[in-house]
């Protein structure tokens, strides 16, 4: 059964495992990346599990702007406790696990955390061929991104949130 949970020490192999099955080695995160995220913002970091064995995660910080830069690859910061865009700075899914709708309900948790912690919105950056996967989830593609994080082109994406205060009756 399949068990959605904030990341642990513990994890950090099979993490460093499934990144380098979904990304090159120049997009891919470090093992010293990933353990700089478990240390600083294990309460957006989220992955699922079946019977101990990881079969994919998202991460990445809150951030006080709707899209992402290529700083955030090398340094991040702890999370405040409300407001911010949610960002994405991973999303994969070990390869024997693919298609089975894991990815789906790894950003379904991740919109429920951004909802219950206030946040504006979520954000994240992806390749073309991602695009109508996000688009599905509600997320609206803005163009181009200005990264270029491993060589690539990237397009930003972003999915505002209503708050609660934003919410009309009538």
């Amino acid at each position: 059964m399949l068990v959605l949970r904030n990341v642990q020490p513990s994890d950090l192999a099979q993490l460093v495992r499934i990144e380098n099955e979904g990304f090159s080695q120049e997009e891919a995160a470090t093992k010293e990346a990933f353990a700089e995220r478990i240390a600083l913002i294990p309460d957006t970091f989220v992955v699922a599990e079946d019977e101990g064995e990881i079969l994919g995660y998202i991460n990445g910080p809150i951030i006080d702007r709707p899209y992402i830069t290529d700083d955030l690859f090398k340094e991040i910061k702890e999370n405040p406790e409300k407001g911010g865009y949610q960002s994405v700075l991973g999303l994969a899914v070990s390869e024997k696990a693919r298609g089975q709708g894991v990815a789906k309900k790894l950003m379904d948790t991740w919109e429920e955390l951004a909802k219950e912690n206030a946040r504006e919105g979520i954000t994240l950056t992806c390749k073309e061929e991602l695009i109508p996967f996000y688009e599905k989830q509600g997320f609206v593609n803005r163009g181009k991104s200005e990264s270029q994080h491993g060589g690539v082109i990237w397009y930003n994406l972003v999915k505002e949130l209503a708050s609660r205060n934003d919410l009309r009756f009538g």
